[in-house]
């Protein structure tokens, strides 16, 4: 098969990684309008069922990923002048180029063709059997055929801003502080022994009030230090270059497709669907993707049936995802809701921010459910495993009678 995948990041790479593994005389290209070594944001999170994912795909990756990983098993709030630290599941961060760094040379050790500075008119694509466009969000091969595809772009009300800083977090860290203009709050996290990312996030009122939404990036960048002073511990925030110095403030685009293929076209990763950030599954979600597509193309060799396959497979797995995300989301929209919970609990309802019954249910009596649902199960995994000790004695004491 002749597969041309238009876009660079992971999504693209991994496919034509599995692709190769599978079959070495596929004949596979990646174009990438950007230069070599060009990426955007500094750290990507995942957790430890990606990992086992890719030792079972491909170990030679899986082993260069987590040798260039950073892990934590906590989190930590800080609200006001208050904190607390739980412990939590296994997390783990990397470098995008770092990431993007292997993928391009495992994908070339195996005779992938990598075109760099490589741009994809969606009105003169490339000659294959297979076009996969992995380009992004903003994805120009499926704007070109939006009706088809029946694309959807919802923006979120929050903004945010992706920053990098040398401060090498040990846990995954908020930070949650107030001003005159209301809250502003911000997740930190590692992704190196000397290099974290912190993404910031405020109400559009809070941004214009503390008149973010002006400031060239350099002064925003010293206003968001002396914010989060209690974190950084003096280290800087590091913002990404722009021609004219102005700060990326965003808002999250949300992006849904009725269908993910077109002819021999096939959307994947983030240009096929996007999941807020503040679940941290982006760069997961972009490498199942290619997962399930390459063994889709492997086991079914008609293309229109595997793409219908990977289509229904995806969309089946990212339900809940997706209802995660849009609820964590709304959760922080809806900050003021919790803020002003005990410590305790305001972290407690923070880490079940993707429950649909919270928007519904006054905080603190969804916490009092919680906790005594926990204990409950709790109890259940006692008597489970209380349970055959206590047969055994009863019967060793019988068998003595």
């Amino acid at each position: 098969m002749k597969v041309a995948c238009v876009g660079g990041g992971p999504a693209g790479l991994y496919l034509s990684i599995l692709l190769k593994l599978r079959d070495p005389s596929h004949d596979i290209t990646v174009h990438e309008r950007n230069a070599e070594g060009t990426t955007y944001g500094w750290g990507v999170t995942y957790w430890r069922g990606l990992l086992d994912q890719l030792r079972a795909h491909d170990l030679e990756t899986a082993r260069a990923v987590e040798a260039s990983s950073v892990r934590w098993n906590e989190g930590v709030a800080h609200v006001r002048d208050l904190m607390t630290r739980r412990p939590g599941d296994e997390g783990h961060g990397i470098g995008r180029h770092r990431l993007l760094e292997i993928l391009a040379e495992r994908a070339r050790s195996l005779g992938v063709r990598l075109e760099f500075g490589s741009t994809i008119s969606p009105d003169d694509l490339p000659g294959a059997d297979l076009v996969v466009a992995g380009d992004g969000v903003h994805s120009a091969l499926r704007t070109r055929h939006a009706d088809h595809f029946g694309t959807r772009i919802d923006s979120g009300r929050n903004r945010y801003l992706w920053l990098g800083t040398s401060k090498a977090f040990d846990a995954f860290t908020f930070a949650f502080v107030e001003t005159d203009h209301g809250w502003i709050w911000c997740y930190g996290y590692g992704f190196g022994p000397d290099a974290g990312t912190c993404v910031v996030e405020c109400a559009p009122e809070t941004w214009t009030g503390l008149g973010l939404h002006r400031a060239p990036e350099a002064d925003g960048l010293v206003l968001l230090e002396k914010l989060f002073a209690g974190i950084l511990d003096g280290h800087p925030l590091i913002g990404r270059p722009s021609a004219d110095g102005s700060a990326s403030w965003l808002t999250f685009r949300t992006v849904t497709n009725r269908t993910w293929h077109r002819g021999n076209v096939v959307l994947i990763g983030d240009a096929a669907h996007t999941t807020h950030y503040s679940i941290g599954a982006g760069t997961t979600l972009a490498l199942e993707d290619a997962i399930a597509l390459a063994g889709a193309l492997h086991e079914r060799p008609a293309l229109p049936e595997a793409l219908a396959h990977y289509e229904r497979e995806r969309r089946a797995a990212l339900l809940s995802l997706q209802s995660a995300a849009r609820h964590s989301a709304l959760w922080y929209e809806n900050l003021p809701r919790y803020i002003d919970l005990p410590p305790q609990q305001m972290f407690a309802l923070l880490g079940q921010r993707h429950s649909p019954l919270l928007p519904y249910v006054p905080p603190q009596l969804y916490y009092r459910i919680d906790r005594a649902a926990g204990q409950l199960e709790a109890l259940r995994r006692l008597k489970r495993w209380l349970g055959p000790k206590v047969a055994r004695t009863v019967q060793s004491r019988a068998a003595r009678r």
